[in-house]
């Protein structure tokens, strides 16, 4: 798996929101988005 380096394109990918319902990165096209993670509950680090 390639590492992301700041200024880099995130590539193409669909995840589940809030609601389970699927969203996909391409379809906030020709807008700006943040995209942010964050460590699964309870664990370290």
């Amino acid at each position: 798996m390639k590492r992301l380096t700041p200024g880099d394109r995130a590539p193409a990918f669909t995840l589940p929101d809030q609601d389970e319902q699927k969203v996909k990165l391409t379809g906030f096209s020709g807008r700006k988005c943040v995209v942010y993670f964050y460590p699964r509950a309870n664990t370290p680090g």
